[in-house]
């Protein structure tokens, strides 16, 4: 069986449509989306659509909790609530009661391997944990709580939340982030070493191809990393009500996420030097 897997759309219409495309030619029996179809882009309400239409499973992301829960606005700055008014308009009430009530993670057996999907971590839709990370938080990546189906280790993590796909394996267990359908970054970035930015601005998905529903360790199982290019210009061109347009056209064109202070200070608090980046 082959299982596609996407995640982070953030509004992006275009690059999901490319995505789906794809996924279809390629004659794929399930599609599956790890959450944060909202947010950013313009096109919110479409992206819904067509992911509640085209995906047997959808989980949860952070920015489908953040923009359908109720937030107490005096406590957010001017910046801030302006965004959030933004966002939670993209939407009708309809989509939004469809995303607070979407599950936190589902688990299945493929060729032998228990695999969770998550949209960032088991505890949070919204804790961080990333190639860079020491091995005892990547370790927690695998770990059950109270938010996951079942009490076991994982042996297969599948998740989003950090727009730059990577595979990594420790402790007999692997790690697999698929990256981001419509906001891809690459958080590492030199002026000096950086290479051609079209590399990061693509659609990202991932295929999962194994034996669903085996717990037999002797049947093959892949995983297949796609990348895609989409027209950014006419998904900015339906983006002129943005009110961070800039900033998102920073993110489509350059793949640089729009805080890198932000990113910096998640360097020092693991222990990196940001200079020798």
């Amino acid at each position: 069986m082959k299982i596609a897997i996407i995640s982070d759309i953030h509004g992006n219409l275009e690059a999901l449509k490319v995505v789906l495309d794809d996924i279809k030619s390629r004659k794929i029996d399930k599609i599956y989306c790890l959450g944060d179809i909202i947010a950013k882009g313009s096109h919110q309400q479409e992206c819904c659509d067509l992911v509640r239409k085209s995906c047997e499973v959808v989980i949860k992301g952070n920015c489908d909790e953040y923009f359908t829960s109720d937030i107490d606005l005096t406590k957010k700055s001017e910046g801030e609530v302006k965004r959030i008014k933004w966002n939670k308009s993209k939407i009708n009430e309809e989509t939004a009661n469809y995303l607070r009530n979407l599950p936190f993670c589902h688990e299945f057996y493929m060729s032998g391997r228990l695999i969770r999907l998550l949209h960032a971590h088991p505890e949070r839709t919204d804790k961080f944990a990333g190639s860079i990370d020491k091995l005892e938080r990547l370790y927690g990546l695998f770990l059950p709580s109270e938010n996951t189906i079942s009490n076991e280790k994982a042996d297969v993590v599948i998740y989003g939340h950090i727009h730059t796909p990577y595979m990594q394996k420790i402790y007999n267990r692997m790690i697999v982030n698929v990256g981001s359908v419509g906001n891809a970054v690459d958080v590492f970035r030199n002026d000096e070493k950086d290479g051609n930015p079209l590399n990061t601005t693509v659609a990202n998905y991932l295929i999962l191809t194994g034996n669903y529903g085996s717990k037999d360790f002797n049947k093959k199982i892949s995983y297949e990393m796609v990348c895609l290019p989409y027209d950014i210009d006419k998904e900015l061109e339906g983006n002129k009500d943005n009110i961070e347009f800039d900033s998102y056209e920073i993110e489509m064109k350059q793949g640089k996420y729009r805080n890198m202070d932000k990113i910096y200070q998640s360097f020092i608090d693991r222990g990196i030097d940001k200079d020798k980046i």
